[in-house]
């Protein structure tokens, strides 16, 4: 092959790298035909399943009402001829061609080339090119030559659809995802049933379908994130981002620059142009957790976000406007913050709009039980645990804790109970210190080995009269005691046996 033909080559595979979606070169492919190798016309025509016909994506050489007669005749040509055969085919004088008489011919005689594309024993489509005649010529080195192009544009294909299906399989990944989250955060799925929650399910439910801004307000470990999730995931938004960060956890100096981005060189370290928190969240939801913490100067161009609906990246010119539902939460009282003049108080008034109350876990005691139930199935899958339930002193001994630390704190409690837990039962004994001698809540003073002996033993008679349903008799044969011991421990401890019965 000669030089020229590998440089044509060469630059119809450059032609093909360089975009993004290499189908919209084939055009420029044609011309480069035309140009290098003299190609007076060439045709691409590519097969489309639901029609069962050929298409012409590309075509050089036609005027556009000769395009539309191709387009009309196509199917009765030697281009489908050869599609269906598969076999190159080398027409000497077009002019003898019967099947493209429609086309207009050139007063010089020309000659055709047509060859199959072919992928993997897979039809895909037809590429022909249209010759100046020479006598005696066989053809063979442009055919060979068209044999290589045909190839890349076969392999064009290749890597398109390659392509396309990780696209498409990266969009039904995301598709996925995000029902897997809409059905997460779900109000079915938010755990509580007692009257405080019931009112936080209304509001939630009324709040979530608008764009209203929204503020969470309630102690560390209420909920607040997942409620904010709640929100957006019942949200005309949900199909759009979710965005979230905490205040709190970011230095002073950081938090600008995360909230709004920055143009490259805008200080040190800066070395290219970074979105912020709002363009990312643009169309959909941008949730600030603890906004209390929030330092003044940001208070201010947040004030003009919410305002204004748009901002200047730091050390930027350019005016974005973004669309963003903002939904904010902290654990401060932002009324007293407001009297330390360390929140604006025109920005509470801002975000305002419709607050949502989370309350403690200690004014939700009725949840407990169905939280802590929770958590057991969740962390005995974490750790390979078969716990079947909890016992009833465990449960008196989590419903009469205040917990400091709300929901996160009971969480944590479960969480460290089925580490230590050997059996299938989760006892007393196998929650944390500070719920069984109710040190921070000063319930217990002093914790001696006769109490802990007699708490213990009580734990076990009463968790195995649960098991027999107040059956004495069956429990002592399980505790492998007799009937007259076990009715004297029901004595001392003042269990109840009635209480257990079915």
């Amino acid at each position: 092959m000669s030089k020229n033909l590998l440089e044509t080559i060469q630059t119809i595979i450059q032609i093909l790298n360089d975009s993004q979606i290499p189908k919209s070169n084939f055009s420029s492919v044609l011309e480069t035909l035309a140009a290098r190798f003299d190609v007076s016309r060439s045709f691409l025509l590519i097969y489309q399943t639901a029609s069962d016909k050929l298409n012409p994506v590309a075509v050089n050489g036609l005027n556009a009402a000769d395009f539309r007669r191709l387009e009309n005749k196509v199917e009765k040509t030697i281009f489908r001829t050869v599609f269906e055969k598969g076999k190159v085919v080398i027409v000497p004088r077009l002019s003898l061609e019967n099947t493209l008489k429609f086309l207009p011919m050139s007063e010089t005689e020309t000659s055709l080339i047509v060859l199959p594309i072919v992928l993997e024993n897979q039809k895909l489509g037809v590429f022909a090119a249209e010759f100046l005649y020479r006598e005696n010529s066989d053809l063979k080195e442009a055919k060979l030559f068209l044999s290589v192009v045909v190839s890349l544009i076969a392999q064009t294909f290749k890597i398109e659809n390659a392509v396309s299906t990780e696209r498409k399989k990266l969009s039904d990944e995301n598709s996925h995802l995000r029902q897997e989250l809409k059905e997460k955060y779900d109000f079915s799925h938010i755990i509580g049933n007692s009257g405080p929650m019931r009112r936080v399910y209304n509001q939630v439910s009324q709040v979530a379908r608008s764009n209203a801004t929204v503020l969470l307000r309630g102690e560390s470990g209420t909920g607040k994130e997942m409620i904010a999730h709640a929100i957006h995931y019942n949200s005309l938004r949900s199909k759009q981002a979710f965005i979230k960060i905490n205040c709190a956890a970011l230095p002073e100096t950081l938090v600008e620059s995360e909230l709004f981005g920055y143009e490259k060189g805008a200080f040190t370290g800066a070395d290219k142009r970074k979105k912020g928190r709002f363009e990312m969240a643009d169309g959909g939801t941008l949730f600030l957790d603890e906004i209390g913490d929030l330092p003044l100067p940001t208070q201010i161009k947040l004030l003009r976000v919410l305002q204004e609906k748009e901002f200047e990246r730091l050390g930027g010119t350019e005016t974005i406007k973004v669309n963003v539902r903002l939904i904010t939460a902290t654990n401060k009282n932002l009324e007293d913050e407001i009297a330390k003049a360390v929140f604006r108080e025109d920005l509470f008034y801002r975000l305002n709009v419709f607050t949502i109350f989370l309350p403690p876990l200690r004014e939700r005691k009725s949840d407990i039980l169905f939280l802590a139930e929770h958590f057991l199935g969740k962390y005995e899958r974490v750790h390979g645990k078969n716990l079947r339930r909890i016992s009833t002193p465990a449960i008196d001994m989590l419903t009469a804790y205040h917990y400091p630390g709300n929901v996160r704190e009971l969480e944590n409690a479960i969480e460290r109970a089925i580490i230590v837990c050997d059996e299938n039962v989760l006892h007393g004994h196998h929650l944390p210190p500070t719920l069984q001698t109710a040190a921070v809540s000063d319930t217990v003073t002093k914790l001696t080995l006769s109490s802990a002996v007699a708490a213990f033993e009580s734990d076990l008679i009463q968790d195995t009269l649960k098991t027999t349903g107040g059956n004495c008799a069956q429990a002592a044969i399980l505790l492998d005691t007799t009937e007259r011991i076990i009715n004297y421990k029901i004595l001392k401890y003042e269990i109840n046996p009635k209480r257990f019965r079915k």
